[in-house]
Order: C-alpha cells, then structure tokens, then sequence
C-alpha cells in the first residue's frame, strides 16, 4: 500500500475531504492528513521556514513507523510539497504541488501580479511582520468562523464560484478545526512565504508533478510557470477551466500520477 502525506493549504487543517479519502481507498492508498505547527491543537513552532515543515513531516512520518511515502500539498502545502520532495530525497518517492505559490524572491516574477485583492493585502501585511498581520488575520478569522464578509468573497473564479455549494461544509469544518485556538499556524505560513524558503528548487531529484488553474486569483497561473522552469524533470499541469478551490475535485488525478512511483 502506498502512503501517501497530505499537507493542507493556508489557513487549514489535517482534516481529509471525504472526496480524498474515498477515492484513495479504491486506490489502495493509505491518506495520512499533516497538520502544520501551530494549527488546531499543534504547538507554535515559531519562525518556521518552509525547510523546516520537510523536518517535521519525517519526525511525523517516523512516529507512525512510515518509511518512503508520497506527498501532495494543496496551495499553501504545495511549498511545503516541495520542500518535502527536496530534502527528503531517500523517503519521499514523488510529490505534487496543487495550486502552490512561488517563493517570494522568485528572480523574474512579478510576484502579486494576478492575486486577487484580499491575498494582495494579506501578503503585503506579511511583509510588515507580525503584529500588523496577527491583527489582520484576526479579523479575517473571525469573520470566516462567523460567516460574515471576508477577503476569501475578492479570491472567488467563476469555477470556484460553481463549486463552493459543495465545499461549504467541509471548508466551515476545516476553517473551525485550524482557527478554533487562534491564527498562529497562519500567521507563520504567511511569514514563511514571504521570506527564504531554506531549499533550492534546483536540487530536486525526485518526480514532481504541479497542478494549477489558469483562472486561479488566490495563486495566479505565473507561479505554477515560474516553478515549472525552475524544477527539474517536472510534470506540468495547467487546467485551463479550473480556478483554485475547483482543483480539490482534480485529487483522483493526483492520486493516478502518483501512484506509480
């Protein structure tokens, strides 16, 4: 059986869409749900780059007596995705990265070009440190958790929009298991984008396969570009109809890739 580490995106939880889970299980794939540190019951792990998460999902693996395993991260897993694919070369035999940003310093991009405008002031808040964005995404959890207006209404593609009916559930499920204790977790994600991942992209040895929406305005289409000229060997997918939240119904795929490695 193959095992395979799911790293959600930002802000999230470990919590599995029974779409996953279902379709793992005709698969013959055990789905393993990683929850970073400082989301729902984990401690803070103050700090963290992205290298660090690599690190932590051995410790993690290595607790569950789990040896080689592939891994897919959704939007902000997809970095972590990667840095997993690049530090853990002799555990990790493939990796997909779903919708996942660019590192911040990517030479040549235009970084917030294509964001829509709630990421745009997140990120721009990221860069001013801690206290302003703690205080951002504050407000922004409470109003997620509350059903109220967030910057999550300015990120919506039309095949976002045609999906949300049925992520509505599990998204409040996910939303109250990642922010319930408070918006550490996020708030390091959001830090880490913005600084040095601690890896290089070019290192990667190991299969990598990138999905993204070309209609995406929570990760604009030019970071899947960026990361595909900048990862060896890579498989690259751009989905011309999808958008971001309409690729958690492009997972069966995601399996079928993997599982041949």
């Amino acid at each position: 059986m193959t095992t395979v580490i799911v790293q959600h995106g930002t802000p999230s939880s470990g919590k599995l869409h029974p779409w996953w889970v279902e379709d793992a299980k005709r698969r013959g794939i055990e789905l393993v749900g990683h929850e970073r540190a400082g989301y729902g019951d984990t401690p803070r792990a103050e700090g963290r780059d992205i290298a660090w998460v690599a690190q932590d999902i051995a410790r993690f693996a290595d607790e569950r007596g789990i040896e080689e395993f592939a891994t897919w991260g959704i939007s902000g897993g997809g970095p972590h995705a990667l840095a997993c694919a690049a530090l853990l070369p002799d555990r990790v035999v493939a990796a997909a990265a779903i919708g996942s940003p660019a590192p911040y310093d990517a030479e040549g991009l235009d970084w917030f070009a294509g964001y829509g405008e709630g990421n745009v002031v997140e990120f721009e808040t990221a860069l001013q440190g801690e206290e302003p964005l703690r205080a951002l995404l504050e407000r922004e959890a409470a109003a997620m958790l509350g059903g109220g207006e967030s910057a999550l209404d300015t990120l919506l593609s039309p095949p976002d929009l045609a999906i949300l009916p049925q992520l509505q559930e599990f998204l409040g499920q996910t939303f109250a298991a990642a922010l319930g204790n408070g918006v550490d977790g996020w708030v390091d994600d959001d830090l880490a984008f913005v600084g040095p991942w601690g890896f290089d992209l070019a290192g990667i040895r190991v299969p990598v396969l990138l999905v993204h929406g070309v209609q995406d305005v929570f990760v604009p289409v030019e970071h899947a570009r960026w990361l595909a000229a900048h990862i060896p060997g890579v498989d690259v997918r751009l989905l011309d109809d999808e958008g971001h939240l309409s690729l958690y119904a492009r997972i069966p795929e995601v399996h079928d890739w993997l599982l041949p490695a």
